[in-house]
């Protein structure tokens, strides 16, 4: 039986990879979690080591195969996912060069600008690039500079002898794959935020020249481009030892975390959307079309199903809010702490609309539906009032009222209204933030069974296609769903409010995040914060 051959799938996070056994029928029977360090430098840098990401990998691989008697020969194949625009530049031995420079980094910013910026523009880019990278690509590399060509540019222009050397430019997930395999490759999906592939033709994505041309990248720095549904080859006898697999076990191309996540919400169909909740956010859905939308920051890039795009955005700080907000009122020495299910219930205690307080989520700048990597977050209107509860649940709402104001994009690009959302991450397990955004999006929240394992489930189960053992249509019954949250009318008129608000708190605020980032730079000699 299918049920009784499993998938090794590893999804590689900012805080840590998760390593986890699926069942061909999609059934999670078992992960573990080992925590990886995050280097923040100044000037916008993020950074982390790929060694660590392989040893904290075989800790919890080992961990988890040790607590499953038999499981190591039931492995039917190896499935990779990982954090996206996360550059990894290695040597001809697929040794790593420099530390990995992760999603969050924004030093490509200035390369960015010098290469698609000029005059005339549209956006801030130039237009004969901009026309150029649409036609051909369908989209365009961001001003934030956080766009794996940025951090490529970034190293070639402030440590060129590394540029020099490097044999592969990969993404995480592809870095992983060559310590499997010895394989260096990409997906059609995971090279996009390269900018410099055909994206016209979905089933036969490739480099183009004259995009190589235009950029000054050589071809033969970059991987070859596979399928994300196909065998990349087997596992090799050192990465066996280390993981203490047999040898040979297929290993797939896999695809990023976006795209894992979106099979493993079950929504593969046409334009079934899901939520994404976890250090960042997004609100996706697959596409048989090419679109862009240049001034909400959103395209449409290769997906991991076979002939199909998905719509290209994402909030950058979501779940770290709470992260931080948790860190904030944490008092080790005390013995305070306040894990999720704490925050949940000091949340349920504030009203609806937290009093009135509200609250941006732009910890990092902001990618969509506005890019803008100088904006920032904060409390609005707090007042004497005001307690802990109130604090936590505003977190919960802004969040909410940053992605109302990225489904109000989707729809515009989609052209039809949203009924019913998938919610995963790890932001998913929280029910009383499914409720939250039901009422704030005034939408059916569908939270899938254990939401925060969706990238680990969806690349198994891109594993049990590319086996030829399962089929797209089979996906979704094998995606169960835990909860739903119907919208409560009573709190429409409260958060229809609040939200234009919230949209107004931004217009108003906005240049005073670059006034003020510009004066602490130029008191500090460092750049903004």
């Amino acid at each position: 039986m299918d049920s009784e051959r499993w998938i090794l799938a590893v999804d590689l996070g900012t805080t840590g990879p998760k390593v986890g056994l699926i069942s061909l029928d999609g059934e999670i029977l078992g992960w573990e979690k080992e925590p990886t360090r995050l280097i923040l430098l100044p000037g916008g840098g993020a950074e982390q080591d790929p060694a660590e990401w392989w040893e904290a990998i075989r800790r919890a691989t080992h961990r988890l195969l040790d607590g499953i008697p038999g499981a190591r020969d039931r492995i039917a194949a190896i499935g990779c996912t990982g954090m996206w625009s996360t550059l990894v530049p290695v040597d001809p031995n697929g040794v790593p060069l420099t530390n990995a420079i992760l999603w969050m980094d924004t030093r490509g910013a200035e390369a960015v600008a010098r290469l698609w910026g000029g005059f005339p523009s549209i956006a801030g880019y130039r237009l004969d690039r901009l026309f150029l990278w649409l036609r051909l690509t369908g989209g365009v590399p961001g001003h934030s500079g956080k766009d794996s060509i940025a951090h490529l540019l970034y190293l070639r222009q402030h440590v060129p002898e590394i540029y020099r050397e490097t044999w592969k430019f990969l993404e995480a997930k592809d870095y992983l794959n060559l310590r499997l395999t010895g394989c260096a490759a990409a997906s059609y999906d995971s090279i996009a935020l390269f900018w410099l592939t055909d994206n016209r033709d979905i089933r036969r994505v490739d480099y183009h020249p004259r995009l190589l041309q235009q950029v000054g990248v050589e071809r033969e720095k970059l991987p070859d481009l596979r399928p994300a549904v196909e065998i990349l080859g087997p596992l090799r006898p050192e990465a066996a030892r280390d993981l203490s697999l047999p040898p040979g076990i297929p290993v797939i191309v896999g695809t990023p975390d976006v795209q894992a996540s979106a099979i493993g919400s079950g929504a593969v169909r046409d334009e079934e959307p899901h939520l994404y909740l976890g250090t960042s956010s997004w609100l996706t859905c697959h596409v048989p079309f090419r679109r862009v939308d240049l001034i909400r920051n959103m395209t449409t890039l290769p997906s991991a199903i076979p002939g199909r795009y998905f719509i290209a955005n994402e909030q950058e700080t979501a779940g770290a809010c709470l992260q931080v907000l948790r860190r904030l009122l944490e008092e080790p020495s005390a013995s305070i702490e306040f894990p999720e299910p704490v925050l949940d219930r000091i949340a349920a205690q504030a009203p609806p609309g937290s009093g009135g307080l509200l609250f941006a989520p732009w910890l990092y700048g902001e990618r969509t539906p506005v890019e803008d990597s100088s904006l920032r977050g904060g409390f609005f209107n707090l007042s004497l009032g005001i307690q802990r509860e109130h604090l936590v649940r505003a977190v919960f709402e802004g969040v909410a009222y940053n992605t109302r104001w990225l489904l109000e994009a989707v729809e515009a690009f989609l052209g039809h209204r949203i009924d019913h959302i998938r919610f995963i991450g790890g932001g998913a397990r929280s029910a009383i933030w499914g409720q939250i955004m039901a009422d704030v999006l005034n939408r059916t929240i569908h939270q899938v069974q254990e939401p925060q394992l969706a990238a680990l489930r969806g690349v198994a189960l891109l594993a049990g296609v590319a086996l030829g053992r399962l089929s797209w249509e089979a996906i979704p019954e094998r995606v169960p769903i835990a909860a739903t949250f119907q919208p409560n009318p009573a709190h429409r008129a409260l958060y229809d409010a609040l939200f234009r608000e919230f949209r107004a708190f931004y217009r108003a605020t906005r240049g005073i995040y670059r006034r003020l980032q510009r004066t602490l730079g130029r008191l500090s000699g460092e750049g903004g914060t």
